[in-house]
């Protein structure tokens, strides 16, 4: 590895043409990632990616002019002082406001990368294309900014904006509803038949807290493992197994801490009361994302928690 301050011109030139190359190849992949869902982003990335291939193709002329066909491949890797970039092929989720602030540090650290080279070097037409190119960068930067800026306060446009809504709905809201329900549901029968069984508010605490874990746990495998989201764009699928499994923990958890008092009658008050949130809940969900008609979805809701906790009930009255 070399430092900045040791390079020749013919290295600064040669570094140039790579660094161009590279950011160009990254604008490539951010059109590429982001056209599907955001069409208008990935137009600006296309854009960016063309002029810095303007760029390398305007340094690479000169490079031929004053030392020579081949140009050596000088990486930034090799020269100290470079900031590492993660690549974009292993982000799991690309976002544009991700892209943008990626692109602006991108651009800020090649503008500074021609402000140095042109400081130092001390051939005319050389000097003049670096400046040249370090003012280009500046406007680079300006415009990832601005992109950045417009996706985080207004969105960009109606059509990006359906997507993220979409993007939204099948890698959180989806996972989380349904963890959300078999927490909820599924756990009733345990716990208000070890209420009912024992009459004792610590046992019934007790599996209530093994069965919400438990659910949790295997909710959350059973949904990372149902499909690693490239062909049905749902997402990553620690990030949807993790949404899961967590909601379907609280929904379980949720109706077990009444449990914690030793009044039994209080807790199993209390316990219902939560339970009857929880539904709401739930209710509310169906129909603001998944738009279920609101009767429909209650009716839906309903029925199947009255069922479980019946069962629950009765097993525990045995």
């Amino acid at each position: 590895m070399k430092n900045f301050d040791e390079l020749s011109e013919r290295e600064l030139l040669a570094l140039a043409i790579s660094l161009e190359e590279e950011d160009e190849r990254v604008y490539s992949d951010f059109a590429h990632r982001l056209r599907q869902n955001f069409p208008e982003s990935a137009k600006i990335f296309e854009g960016m990616r063309a002029e810095e291939s303007g760029h390398r193709r305007r340094l690479q002329e000169i490079y031929q002019q004053k030392f020579g066909e081949h140009i050596p491949l000088i990486r930034r890797q090799d020269v100290k002082g470079f900031v590492e970039r993660r690549a974009v092929w292993l982000r799991p989720t690309l976002s544009v406001k991700a892209a943008s602030e990626t692109a602006s540090s991108m651009e800020a650290e090649t503008r500074r990368f021609y402000e140095r080279a042109a400081a130092r070097t001390t051939d005319g037409s050389i000097r003049r294309l670096l400046d040249d190119l370090a003012q280009e960068e500046r406007l680079h930067e300006d415009r990832a900014d601005e992109l950045s800026e417009t996706a985080l306060k207004k969105g960009l446009g109606k059509q990006e904006k359906e997507a993220q809504n979409r993007l939204f709905l099948l890698q959180v809201v989806q996972p989380g509803l349904a963890g959300l329900m078999d927490g909820s549901v599924s756990t009733l029968a345990p716990v208000f038949a070890a209420a009912f069984a024992t009459h004792t508010t610590h046992a019934a605490f007790l599996v209530g807290l093994a069965a919400s874990l438990g659910a949790g746990i295997s909710m959350g495998f059973a949904e990372a493992l149902s499909d690693d989201g490239t062909l049905t764009g749902r997402g990553h699928p620690l990030l949807r197994g993790l949404v899961c499994g967590c909601m379907t923990a609280v929904g379980g958890i949720g109706h077990t801490l009444p449990f914690l008092t030793d009044r039994f009658r209080l807790a199993v008050g209390i316990a219902v009361a939560v339970v009857i949130v929880e539904l709401g809940v739930i209710t509310w969900v169906r129909h603001r994302f998944m738009e279920t008609p609101a009767f429909s979805a209650a009716m839906q809701v309903a029925f199947g928690g009255a069922i479980v906790f019946g069962t629950g009930i009765l097993i525990g009255s045995w």
